[in-house]
């Protein structure tokens, strides 16, 4: 092989090393950065995030983005300064890993090691304690339930954090109180502080897709009175649709059925031999996307379009329009997308011709008639032709409304600039980007400047970097 061959990159401006760190030191006392341009006078305020923060425990590492450690973020933006700390999230996972200085539980694409204190027996009681027995490593995302702060994943556990200091104070099991198997990673926090979430619940001992709300109370006691207001029986009961977001509107709840599923019969065989979650996923490329509608008055479903096969993880927006229903999506081809956040395929990315088009999503429309028959075929219209992922809008003014802009990371690795942040007008069909070298960027976060005669939104990108 000749020299120019072992230096040839599919992707030569995209740093994959970005997602392979792991962070070695918790931040525990904020520290001062070091600010380049101005931050406006008027933004004030602490910005909490979760995410990725350690690939490793002892000499192991873990297979999969999704398992990686949660680390806590916050930043406090204070008269143009910004403080920054970082804590991981202390999950039993977390505690159990670390105590043992390997990995000994099981995650989304990791198997642990065999621990031998677990007999068949316990495994097979494990089968009706899924919060319990899976992993908790809440490392997706945080929302408020109330005045308290809460770190997510899909699995029933959730845990609420300080935020100030990111300390872990309280981990609660929703099989407890609504008997959630599992949920999505992003509830919808309403204006009045309502929280909806949907998940996979028994309804009268058959399994279906719900939809939970935790009605807002000062006293706390938000998940004393969760209940289950919608819910609808899956495509396939065996199979049950894997997912990721949710709509809500004003008179609807939306689930996107997609032909990426969880294969029930796998779950239960794959707990009893200590595989991965991701073995249990199945894609069906024959299947198209079924898009339901729940009425939020009634709880049932009210009517099914079915679309092409499309593969998702995050819904931009949804909102009613003169009696038709539109659902903006951030939509692949098929769920490679899952496959190229595992760890190997990430380090070998730069000579695997495909992957950036297991990457490849794109802002999609779907627009339909409340009156229309059952099953109505609706075709997508492309937003943009730009790598779209982790979507946002102004969402304190917009969710679940007509809204215009939106704005979103690239997915396109084989981009002049992949680390680039877009903004989509969603009536023009304009686009504008941002970006700048070596820097990648998290989902950008909205503020409405509070002095302007006309709303003007900034985002704040905040690059991926590396504790000395």
């Amino acid at each position: 092989m000749t020299e120019t061959k072992k230096e040839w990159k599919f992707y030569p401006n995209c740093d994959s090393s970005v997602w392979l760190r792991s962070c070695e030191e918790e931040i525990i006392e904020p520290v001062e950065g070091e600010i380049t341009g101005e931050i406006p006078q008027w933004l004030q305020g602490t910005l909490l995030r979760n995410g990725p923060g350690s690939l490793k425990v002892g000499s192991m590492r873990f297979k999969h983005l999704f398992d990686s450690a949660a680390l806590l973020h916050r930043f406090c933006i204070q008269d143009g300064h910004v403080t920054y700390q970082c804590r991981f999230l202390k999950s039993r996972t977390f505690k159990r890993n670390r105590a043992a200085n390997r990995i000994v539980v099981t995650e989304f694409g990791t198997k642990a090691v065999p621990d031998p204190c677990h007999t068949i027996f316990d495994r097979v009681a494990a089968l009706f304690k899924p919060g319990e027995s899976l992993s908790d490593n809440a490392m997706i995302s945080v929302y408020p339930f109330g005045d308290e702060i809460y770190a997510f994943t899909e699995g029933p556990v959730i845990h609420r954090i300080d935020p100030v200091t990111l300390d872990t104070m309280e981990r609660k099991n929703l099989m407890d109180c609504v008997a959630l198997v599992n949920h999505t990673s992003h509830p919808h926090v309403m204006s009045n502080g309502d929280v909806y979430n949907v998940g996979m619940s028994i309804v009268k001992g058959r399994l279906r897709h719900v939809v939970v709300k935790f009605s807002y109370t000062e006293k706390g006691n938000m998940f004393e009175k969760a209940k289950i207001v919608a819910s609808v029986k899956p495509r396939q009961m065996l199979n049950p649709s894997y997912m990721h977001t949710f709509g809500v509107t004003e008179n609807y709840f939306v689930i996107v059925e997609q032909p990426l599923s969880v294969s029930l019969i796998s779950v239960v065989r794959n707990q009893l031999t200590n595989e991965p979650l991701a073995s249990s996923l199945r894609w069906f490329p024959e299947q198209e996307t079924h898009i339901v509608l729940l009425s939020r008055q009634s709880g049932k479903e009210v009517n099914r379009y079915r679309t092409e096969t499309l593969f998702f993880l995050h819904i931009i927006n949804c909102f009613e329009r003169e009696g038709n229903m539109v659902i903006d999506i951030c939509a692949y081809k098929d769920a490679k997308a899952l496959d190229a956040m595992y760890i190997y395929a990430i380090e070998t990315m730069q000579n695997n011709a495909d992957y950036a088009e297991w990457f490849r999503a794109r802002p999609k429309r779907l627009e339909m008639n409340l009156n229309a028959p059952r099953l109505t075929k609706v075709k997508p219209k492309l937003l943009a032709d730009l790598g779209c992922e982790t979507p946002r809008i102004y969402y304190d003014m917009h969710n679940g409304r007509a809204y215009r802009y939106f704005y979103a990371i690239s997915s396109d690795v084989d981009a002049e600039n992949p680390g680039t942040i877009i903004k989509v007008d969603t009536v023009t069909g304009e686009t504008k980007t941002w970006c700048n070298k070596n820097i990648y960027p998290s989902e950008p976060i909205f503020v409405p400047n509070p002095q302007a005669k006309v709303t003007k939104y900034i985002f704040i990108p905040f690059k991926y970097f590396k504790l000395e």
